[in-house]
């Protein structure tokens, strides 16, 4: 069977995520020992008993989800599931990469580890208060619409991720997402959410941080896919460790085009759809895209004895 694993970003931690995973398999054991030594923390102690505001904390929920969703990918091959394309939403890319053969597992950790640590340090400058930069989904305005009110940054608000054909996230300042908020209404959106995250992801406002990362990544070497693997930036596949590079560094400022990749998803004939990693929201968006092929949801030792 045609299988194409895909991987969850930020949002979908919890606390205890992967643990029946962890108890199972000896392999995901030594991974997490591995991620442990890596980003120098105990990541088991993390994942499985550090409260909810710790965990979501951008420099530990990087790695954290990154080890879970590697966990899954793990348990799932100790069961004769690979896969054979993959993608990642925002951070759950940097799993797809390695996936597909372009970064190894100790550079994975690595890479998510500085990643983690920039971006955390961007929203600890931002600060957390009313006046401080942030993120709003928009519900019910297509990706057209949105790009002819904020493609070009109008009101210091552009957009951050095409999560779903008709549910975009925007990023910008506090007082361009006020703006936007009312713009959005005028035109149509049914629902404007302010979103509780540490900084405006995926625009412009993380260009320090993608100055840090440019110089991290002089340090690696991405290998050329071994399978289809597909980018955030431009919604399409990845066809040299090069472009990955190129693609990793741009898509700390650029958009999340998923929507893009989910329709690149779809043409390529796969017989299955799989949420590798914690919780469920790339399931709930593939439905709003795919409703003939579902994805599924696969973060527990349930699910994945449910694939068997």
């Amino acid at each position: 069977m045609k299988n194409c694993f895909l991987y969850p970003g930020q949002g979908s931690q919890y606390t205890g995520m992967g643990k029946d995973i962890w108890e199972k398999s000896q392999k995901v054991k030594d991974l997490f020992t591995m991620a442990s030594d890596i980003v120098g923390k105990d990541m088991a102690e993390l994942i499985f008993e550090a409260p909810e505001d710790v965990l979501k904390r951008t420099d530990n929920t990087q790695p954290a989800i990154t080890l879970v969703n590697a966990s899954v990918k793990t348990i799932l091959g100790e069961n004769g599931i690979f896969s054979d394309g993959c993608a990642g939403v925002s951070l759950g890319e940097y799993a797809a990469l390695e996936d597909a053969g372009i970064i190894s597992l100790e550079e994975l950790f690595a890479l998510v580890k500085v990643r983690g640590e920039l971006m955390q340090a961007a929203g600890d400058k931002f600060g957390s208060g009313d006046d401080a930069p942030g993120m709003a989904a928009v519900i019910g305005l297509t990706s057209e619409k949105i790009d002819e009110l904020f493609g070009d940054g109008a009101m210091g608000v552009y957009p951050a991720n095409y999560n779903a054909p008709t549910q975009i996230v925007l990023a910008g300042t506090a007082d361009g997402l006020a703006k936007a908020e009312s713009l959005c209404k005028e035109n149509g959106a049914r629902r404007y959410i302010k979103l509780k995250v540490s900084a405006p992801f995926h625009s412009p406002f993380l260009e320090e941080a993608r100055v840090g990362f440019a110089e991290e990544l002089k340090k690696y070497n991405f290998k050329d896919p071994n399978k289809k693997v597909y980018s955030n930036v431009t919604g399409k596949l990845i066809t040299t460790g090069q472009e990955a590079m190129e693609n990793a560094l741009a898509q700390v400022i650029k958009p999340v085009r998923w929507t893009e990749e989910e329709a690149s998803i779809q043409g390529d004939d796969y017989e299955r759809i799989i949420e590798t990693g914690p919780g469920k929201v790339l399931t709930g968006l593939w439905k709003s895209v795919a409703k003939e092929l579902p994805c599924l949801t696969c973060g527990t030792l349930e699910q994945v004895e449910g694939l068997l």
